[in-house]
């Protein structure tokens, strides 16, 4: 192998991106904007630092996103009740109406992307995959945020 995993990993998931990116380029929704839904979903309630964190954009950028979903009607804030600086963020039904369109279309590019491997190819790719995140995933202080 001529190239490092790092840069096979990096160059397939930019390509990734941009495929998912004009697939739904109609949805009006970007594939950054999709991790910060799907981590949502995962963690609705969450406050907007520790979603920046998880995501790894800056607060400000974050902010910005959650403006931009907020005002396509795909996020809303909610005061925080333990801390009014603070805003909790959820997911609006709209967006789930959305999510479900966009999960189709995640799994004709997955089909695609996929193309020529086998069943048991498939399950094996995701599994060394998942073992090398788990690896990365390992550093000290490391842990998933809590919803509320």
């Amino acid at each position: 192998m001529t190239e490092t995993i790092g840069f096979i990993l990096n160059d397939t998931a930019r390509l990734y991106r941009r495929a998912f990116n004009a697939r739904v380029k109609d949805s009006g929704i970007t594939a950054l904007q999709w991790r910060l839904i799907t981590y949502l979903k995962r963690h609705e309630g969450i406050r907007q630092g520790p979603l920046a964190d998880l995501i790894e954009v800056e607060p400000i950028t974050l902010s910005r996103m959650v403006d931009r979903l907020t005002e396509a009607e795909l996020v809303e804030r909610r005061a925080d009740p333990a801390d009014r600086r603070a805003w909790r963020l959820y997911l609006t039904p709209r967006a789930g109406t959305l999510l479900v369109g966009i999960r189709l279309e995640i799994a004709a590019l997955n089909d695609e992307a996929l193309e020529g491997l086998s069943a048991a190819e498939r399950d094996q790719l995701g599994h060394l995959v998942e073992r090398v995140r788990a690896n990365l995933s390992r550093r000290v202080g490391h842990k998933e945020p809590e919803a509320a």
